[in-house]
């Protein structure tokens, strides 16, 4: 059995200038992989905005596997058309985490993530400790899409050893 690192709360914000795949708009949802690991939101109907504000959480025994966001339109009558991928790694995150296991001191900011052309990231994200939980906010750029971003956060979550 793999050792569990501890666990990856994702929060999946919102969506935002997502693409059209129905008549004048989508009823998007988003999947988070890791390895394995799969897990959904639920569709929100006929927005290109949506706001999903959902907490998935993973579990971390490895932290060389990338996280993938994939948005799609469910389609009811058709298989569900994509909108779009992210991937990012998350690394630099496991290495805030253990720095404050190892007495860094919070309520700062640990690193800041620029984007290029090599990562998905829109805008600069900072991972930090607030109130001795480490956070990074995300905005991905989606790719393979003409249009379209995803916010979401990260909140490392610690398991008690027995």
């Amino acid at each position: 059995m793999e050792k569990l690192n501890g666990l990856l709360r994702v929060r999946v914000i919102r969506g935002v200038n997502l693409a059209v795949r129905d008549l004048r708009s989508s009823d998007p949802y988003v999947i988070v992989k890791m390895g394995k690991q799969k897990l959904r939101t639920r569709v929100v109907k006929r927005n290109l905005n949506p706001e999903w504000n959902e907490s998935l959480t993973l579990s971390v025994s490895d932290h060389i596997l990338p996280i993938r966001i994939e948005v799609f339109d469910k389609d009811t009558f058709s298989r569900d058309d994509p909108m779009g991928y992210a991937e990012f790694d998350i690394h630099p995150f496991i290495e805030a985490v253990e720095m404050k296991a190892n007495g860094v001191p919070c309520n700062q900011i640990h690193k800041k993530l620029v984007p290029n052309r090599q990562n998905c990231y829109a805008e600069e994200s900072c991972i930090k400790c607030v109130e001795g939980k480490i956070i990074q906010d995300l905005c991905l750029r989606l790719r393979n899409v003409e249009c379209g971003e995803v916010e979401i956060q990260l909140e490392w979550i610690n398991i008690k050893s027995v």
